[in-house]
């Protein structure tokens, strides 16, 4: 298998079309299509069906796929283990990154490992902990940093980052408001059967904190009123701050505001910050020490928080 035949069929299986495919890998379609036929010639059958607006993989295009993408790995794993023994600083992370705290921390980390590492080409990538976890399964992200629980944790490499603790916001002017804790201070302890009549703010479901707020309303044995649901935890907080609702929410997303008291939960939930990276690859170097910068960012982040709240 030619590694550039490998390479070319991978990108129109990618985007489903000849035509995005060759754009992308900067050559002309006719030239493309003519690598396509020249491949498909030497193995006696068609790999795509083809129509206008989507190319799709027949049964053997799927075979072929699935081990083009084994032998790219083995390829880019060798290229990283070489880069390593010679201190060679080049290549490229296709990074997954969770999409309303990933381009904060990506903010903060990257202009210290573009000193490092100018030659080194980051591609980041928002989606979901669950797709982030099916690309890197396919091999299509380098690292993907996610915020899980540990019982979802796929078959695939999982370094541990931080543990963050899952806490609960109420309006400054609710009946409990005034025995909760303020920003930089300790926070008392509370159930959450103390605020089983109100109405929340929680995030949508498919998300790791969506089920942790399903997981401690059962255990409690009630269904708060839900009145919104949303992707985003800043929306969390501004939601309380506004006095409309109450919330649960990771602690780093709780600000100073006379607006919001917050408690720590009876349960203490957590979730848990893992860099993760597909099972049996080379984690090279640089992989590696974009890792450790994740790993410093939270490190900062949470140390802070904890001196003030505990």
């Amino acid at each position: 298998m030619d590694l550039k035949q490998i390479e070319y069929i991978l990108k129109i299986a990618e985007e489903n079309n000849i035509t995005r495919a060759a754009e992308k890998l900067f050559i002309t379609q006719s030239a493309l299509n003519q690598q396509l036929l020249k491949l498909e010639k030497e193995l006696g059958t068609p790999l795509f069906v083809r129509s206008k607006s989507n190319w799709h993989l027949t049964r053997a295009g799927e075979i072929y796929v699935e081990n083009a993408k084994k032998i790219d790995r083995i390829k880019k794993d060798t290229y990283n283990q070489i880069n390593d023994l010679v201190e060679r600083k080049k290549g490229k992370l296709v990074i997954g990154l969770p999409p309303e705290r990933g381009p904060e921390m990506f903010a903060s980390i990257y202009p210290l490992f573009y000193k490092k590492y100018p030659n080194v080409k980051i591609e980041p990538v928002e989606m979901g902990v669950k797709q982030q976890q099916q690309e890197i399964k396919l091999g299509n992200l380098d690292i993907g940093f996610l915020t899980l629980q540990s019982f979802q944790k796929t078959n695939d490499e999982y370094i541990h980052i931080c543990s963050e603790e899952i806490i609960l916001a109420v309006p400054g002017a609710h009946p409990l408001g005034h025995l909760g804790g303020k920003w930089g201070k300790k926070l008392p302890e509370i159930s959450l059967e103390s605020v089983k009549h109100d109405s929340f703010a929680i995030m949508q479901k498919g998300s790791t904190l969506r089920e942790i707020y399903e997981n401690l309303v059962a255990e409690e044995d009630f269904s708060p009123t839900i009145l919104l649901e949303t992707r985003s935890c800043h929306n969390l907080f501004h939601m309380v701050d506004e006095g409309i609702c109450c919330s649960v929410f990771p602690i780093t997303y709780a600000m100073e505001s006379p607006g919001v008291s917050y408690f720590l939960i009876k349960q203490k939930p957590v979730w848990e910050v893992y860099a993760s990276y597909k099972k049996g690859s080379y984690l090279s170097s640089i992989a590696k020490d974009f890792i450790q910068l994740a790993a410093d960012y939270w490190s900062a982040k949470l140390g802070i928080i904890h001196e003030s709240l505990y």
